[in-house]
């Protein structure tokens, strides 16, 4: 299971031209699921996530790296993407790692469902899973991208 995390103070997900989840202030997550992922390494993601220390502190803001997004009351935007499993053969994309689609689809809904239970369902937004989708984002400065990978 891979990650990337984004600190966005803006985020959102588009299909079919329509607007289908957008978020202010928190993070923005790509989810890659492995062929041999298990709830185990669900959790252990969803616990990585929610405690990933990439914002200042509420009190002091020249302290960086001191607030989870739960401590700031922030979102979280998870849009599932299977090609972070690939491995670059002959200058091809191999996908084989990445979990086949429907239990792919099932993972990732618990995922989403963990993540839910471990914080606030209100403040978890997602893309369409399997759709073809237009992502946009605003990353805040000091922090842009950190990769998660359960193993």
């Amino acid at each position: 299971m891979r990650a990337i995390v984004q600190k966005v103070s803006a985020a959102s997900v588009i299909v079919d031209n329509q607007v289908i989840s957008q978020i202010s202030k928190g993070l923005m997550v790509l989810v890659g699921l492995g062929a041999d992922d298990t709830r185990e390494d669900v959790q252990n993601m969803v616990n990585q996530i929610l405690n990933l220390r990439a914002f200042a502190d509420l009190s002091n803001p020249d302290k960086m790296w001191k607030a989870s997004v739960k401590e700031i009351d922030g979102e979280i935007l998870c849009v599932s993407q299977f090609t972070l499993l690939a491995n670059i053969k002959k200058g091809r994309p191999d996908f084989h790692r990445a979990m086949p689609t429907e239990p792919s689809r099932e993972t990732y809904a618990t995922f989403l469902e963990n993540l839910g239970q471990a914080y606030k369902p209100e403040r978890i937004k997602d893309g369409k899973f399997g759709a073809m989708m237009n992502v946009s984002l605003t990353n805040e400065v000091r922090f842009k991208s950190v990769f998660v990978s359960v193993i």
